[in-house]
């Protein structure tokens, strides 16, 4: 049976320790380092608490990816623009993105697809991918950020999401938009409310001047260049407004839900 350790070093300041940690929190790999025991004694001087098992490191984590989220969900400027670039530097090929080879992307035929509206919406109708390609589109050049740690800049062309929200309706006062995607697994993701209404935050149907490929997420995906890769869902089917936060593919495995590039 284990026996309870306290690992206590007079003079060491937490908060100062935990600063430092948020900076290169959350990783996946850090989280097999810490269940395996590696540094319990940091971890206790970071909490406060013990960490003698597997449970207890992912509840620390949880603890930490928490308050990794309100730090920059605090910092976050909803006036700050992602930067744009020229067609010159757009990156050729755009490469493909996901956690399945591209022939297992999902296959979507676009005459039946439709975009199904949930939650605190006035109109709970379903779209159509003509409907949508009939609304008001813009264009951006900006960078993908990947949490892998590469990048790549694309042109993407559609609906500002936040006026999609305004024409349905939505609540902005809730606390997130989350989406489902066609994705074989199920893919998910939460988007906080202030990150949606941001003006680059789109609904994309086009990639350079053509329909969106099947491999960067035909029908639709959102494209939110303020934040890492994996929170631009492709293969989008569903959205919902909502304030219960539903957890997300990725975010149920330990990363930051707020994930700002």
């Amino acid at each position: 049976m284990l026996r309870k350790r306290r690992f206590l070093v007079p003079g060491v300041d937490k908060r100062l320790l935990v600063k430092d940690a948020v900076k290169v929190m959350p990783d996946l790999t850090r989280r097999r380092f810490i269940t395996a025991g590696a540094s319990l004694g940091a971890l206790t001087l970071l909490t406060g608490c013990d960490v003698l098992d597997s449970d207890s490191a992912d509840a620390m984590l949880a603890r930490v990816s928490k308050f990794n989220d309100a730090v920059q969900s605090w910092m976050f400027n909803p006036n700050a623009m992602a930067p744009t670039f020229p067609e010159s530097a757009i990156t050729k090929p755009f490469p493909f993105n996901g956690y399945y080879d591209v022939d297992d992307a999902p296959d979507i035929d676009g005459k039946d697809w439709k975009l199904e509206v949930r939650g605190l919406v006035e109109n709970k109708n379903s779209w159509t991918l003509d409907e949508l390609y009939k609304l008001p589109q813009v264009n951006q050049i900006t960078r993908h950020i990947c949490v892998e740690g590469w990048s790549a800049i694309g042109s993407w062309t559609g609906t500002p999401l936040r006026d999609f929200l305004k024409l349905i309706g939505a609540d902005t006062r809730a606390k997130y938009v989350w989406f489902q995607c066609a994705d074989k697994d199920g893919y998910n993701s939460p988007l906080d409310m202030e990150s949606a209404l941001h003006p680059q935050t789109q609904m994309t149907f086009k990639f350079g001047n053509e329909i969106l490929p099947r491999a960067y997420g035909f029908p639709m995906k959102i494209r939110v260049p303020t934040k890492l890769g994996f929170k631009n869902p492709k293969y989008v089917v569903s959205m919902e407004v909502t304030n219960d936060y539903k957890g997300g593919y990725w975010e149920d495995q330990g990363y930051n839900s707020f994930s700002g590039s």
